[in-house]
């Protein structure tokens, strides 16, 4: 590991004043310290914001939550709140890494994470992420865990949280706060960038900025919600695909669905048209195997993951029989409280 500086900020102010390109935020330190010893990231200095007040909390935001960048995973997913009206949300938390790593890592690091390519990780290896103009040693390497969607001839990563996809299923927006003090809320589509030609920007953060938050709109009474991830082994495994659902269904017809795709693209995927082809409709299988088949139309895989798209495929079929009612329910699927 290289030298580094640190400071520890008191406030916003502070650790905003000392960022810029050679500086990097702290918080949990389950990613960047990893990077770090394998110099893959080496800021000249690390800004230290777990003790900043008014970001450890859960609070009230009209009928929603704003969930401070600095709430740990474990106490998220736990939150009796999040349980009852983002159901959703907990179960992606708790499918993610383990009880210890939860334990540490924070909202806001959770959706700056980056990602697990192997090519990323490898300083010997050409990547576009790591070094802008390498190249991508992954487009001829093995591709078994890369992205499907959103991709381009630099950079076939994919975004490896749960956490993200539930956020995104959730009209969830992300609260930044810029270098001169201004806060905005931004939805998590126009968070992340796709890589296009500079996959090393991975969102619209810039290195003055910091995540403060998260806001959760109010829940959605009545909404059926699921998370269902594919993973190689039960536990301490990034998703090969996930999906995460919420569904309503009124009067034998699905009144609304948010639907978000996890381990198949840069950013949590989400597809418009599949949505619109499932609400207004009557729940069936033919329906929801044609909303599967328009999902993997626009792929464009690696020869070493075709295998993704019937896998993608099959889970979305599986969630929406589950979220609508053609299916008994399994462990990751919830009915949120009306009255929430």
């Amino acid at each position: 590991m290289r030298p580094f500086d640190y400071t520890r900020a008191g406030t916003l102010d502070e650790a905003g004043a000392q960022l810029g390109k050679t500086a990097a935020v702290i918080a949990g330190g389950t990613n960047i310290l990893d990077l770090m010893k394998l110099q893959i990231m080496t800021p000249e200095r690390l800004v230290d914001i777990g003790r900043v007040p008014g970001l450890d909390g859960i609070e009230a935001d009209g009928d929603g939550l704003r969930v401070g960048a600095l709430v740990r995973n474990s106490d998220l997913a736990a939150d009796g709140r999040i349980r009852a009206g983002w159901p959703v949300l907990s179960r992606a938390l708790l499918s993610g890494a383990s009880g210890q790593i939860r334990n540490k890592a924070t909202t806001g690091g959770n959706l700056l994470q980056r990602t697990r390519c192997p090519y990323f990780y490898d300083p010997a290896m050409a990547c576009n992420k790591r070094e802008p103009g390498a190249g991508c040693a992954a487009k001829e390497g093995v591709g078994r865990m890369l992205a499907i969607f959103g991709t381009s001839e630099h950079c076939l990563a994919a975004h490896p949280s749960d956490m993200a996809v539930a956020l995104r299923a959730l009209d969830a927006k992300v609260a930044v706060r810029a270098a001169d003090g201004s806060e905005r809320t931004l939805p998590l589509d126009e968070f992340y960038r796709l890589p296009a030609d500079r996959p090393d920007i991975e969102t619209v953060l810039g290195p003055d900025g910091i995540v403060t938050g998260v806001v959760l709109p109010a829940p959605v009474a009545g909404s059926v919600q699921a998370y269902r991830k594919v993973r190689d082994r039960a536990s301490y495994a990034f998703a090969l695909v996930s999906v995460a659902a919420v569904v309503t269904v009124e009067d034998g017809r699905i009144a609304r669905a948010r639907l978000a795709f996890g381990g198949v693209a840069p950013r949590p995927w989400a597809n418009d048209a599949v949505t619109a082809m499932l609400e207004g409709e009557a729940p069936d299988d033919a329906l929801f195997r044609a909303a599967a088949d328009r999902l993997t139309a626009d792929a464009a895989p690696h020869p070493d993951n075709e295998f993704k798209l019937p896998m993608l495929r099959r889970t979305l079929v599986s969630v929406l029989r589950e979220t609508t009612g053609l299916a008994e329910p399994s462990i990751g699927t919830d009915r949120t409280d009306a009255a929430a």
